[in-house]
C-alpha cells in the first residue's frame, strides 16, 4: 500500500492506479482527459479528485474509489449473517448491515423436516416457531425488490438459525469474496463470514469438524444448546479478537488472514484477551505483513 502525495496517474496507459493505493478526500488521481469518473471521484480543475478515503478501483478506463466504511450495497448469491428485526405478515424484516431491511419471505425458508408444500395460513399463524426477533441466522441474497431491498433465502441446510457462538462486526469492503464462506478451521472453530460485514463465530461440531455442514445451521429446527468445553471458547474469543484487530488495522477479513493471526498469537505465547493491547496488535500485525499472508488474500480477491 502506497499514500499518494501527487496524481496517481497522468495517462491513460499509467500503471499506479491499483488495488494497493489508498486515497483521502481531496486528492488528486489523474487527469480527466482519457479516463471515465466513477463513484467516489469529481472533476475538478480538469482533474479527477477523490470524493471519499479508500481505494482506487480502475477497470479500464473508468476509475473509482471504493470507500472502506459504507454500508453493504449486496449482490445476488452473497452469503451473508443477518439478524431478525421483526415479524410480520408471511415476512421476516432482517437488518443485513445495509440502507435498508432486509426481506425473508415465508416461502423462503424450509418447513420443518424439509417438507416441500405451499405455505398455508397456519404455517403463517406458526412463523414464530421459525424465527423471532433477535435471531440471528446465515442466509444468501436472493433478488432485490423495486426499491432496492434485498430479499433473503434459507433453502438449504447450510443455512438457517445460528446459536452456540458470537457475532462480529467488520467493515463489509474488507471481507474477501470467497468459493466457500463457511470456513471450518483445524483447531474447531467455525466461521461465517458474510459478505455484509457479520461475521458468526462458533464452535465446529462433531465428528466432522472441516464439514462447512456440521455447524448449527439447520434451518428447519433449532438444535439444543450444548454445553461448550473451556478450551473451545478461548479458541473462539481468539478468533474473535482476530477479526477485531483485523477491522481495526483495515486488513483484508479472510479465513488466510485469520488463521495466521491466531497461529501468531499462539506461537507468541499472548493470550486471547491480550490480543487487543496497543502494543501486542501492532506486534502480530506486522508478522502477519511479513508473512505475505495479505497478498495473497488479495490476489484470491482479485482472481475472483
Amino acid at each position: 500500500m502506497q499514500w499518494v502525495r501527487k496524481p496517481v496517474a497522468s495517462g491513460a496507459n499509467d500503471a499506479p492506479l491499483t488495488e494497493s493505493t489508498w486515497v483521502t478526500p481531496g486528492e488528486e488521481l489523474c487527469e480527466e482527459a482519457g479516463f471515465l469518473r466513477g463513484h467516489g471521484t469529481f472533476v475538478k480543475d480538469g482533474m479527477l479528485v477523490a470524493a471519499v478515503a479508500g481505494v482506487v478501483e480502475r477497470v479500464n478506463k473508468l476509475v473509482s474509489v471504493r470507500p472502506y466504511k459504507t454500508r453493504y450495497a449486496g449482490e445476488v448469491g452473497d452469503v451473508v449473517v443477518c439478524r431478525i428485526m421483526d415479524v410480520g405478515a408471511k415476512r421476516w424484516k432482517v437488518d443485513v448491515n445495509a440502507r435498508q431491511k432486509g426481506i425473508l419471505l415465508l416461502s423462503s425458508i424450509n418447513l420443518p423436516g424439509g417438507e416441500q408444500r405451499r405455505r398455508t395460513a397456519e404455517d403463517q399463524l406458526n412463523m414464530r416457531q421459525f424465527y423471532v426477533e433477535h435471531d440471528v441466522l446465515s442466509a444468501e441474497v436472493q433478488t432485490f425488490f423495486a426499491d432496492g431491498a434485498m430479499s433473503l433465502h434459507t433453502r438449504s441446510l447450510k443455512y438457517g438459525k445460528l446459536c452456540c457462538g458470537t457475532l462480529v462486526t467488520v467493515a463489509p469492503s474488507l471481507v474477501r469474496r470467497a468459493k466457500q464462506h463457511f470456513h471450518a478451521f483445524e483447531f474447531g472453530v467455525a466461521v461465517i463470514f458474510g459478505m455484509n460485514g457479520y461475521v458468526w463465530v462458533g464452535p465446529a461440531t462433531e465428528p466432522a469438524a472441516a464439514d462447512p455442514k456440521a455447524m448449527d445451521v439447520d434451518g428447519a429446527t433449532e438444535s439444543a444448546p450444548v454445553d461448550v468445553p473451556l478450551h473451545v471458547r478461548e479458541r473462539v474469543c481468539r478468533v474473535r479478537n482476530a477479526l477485531v484487530l483485523l477491522d481495526s488495522l483495515y486488513l483484508p477479513v479472510a479465513a488466510t488472514t485469520v488463521q495466521s493471526l491466531y497461529e501468531l498469537s499462539v506461537e507468541a505465547n499472548v493470550s486471547a484477551w491480550e490480543m487487543l493491547l496497543p502494543e501486542n496488535s501492532l506486534s502480530l500485525a506486522e508478522k502477519l505483513r511479513t508473512s505475505g499472508q495479505l497478498g495473497a488474500a488479495r490476489r484470491v480477491h482479485g482472481d475472483e
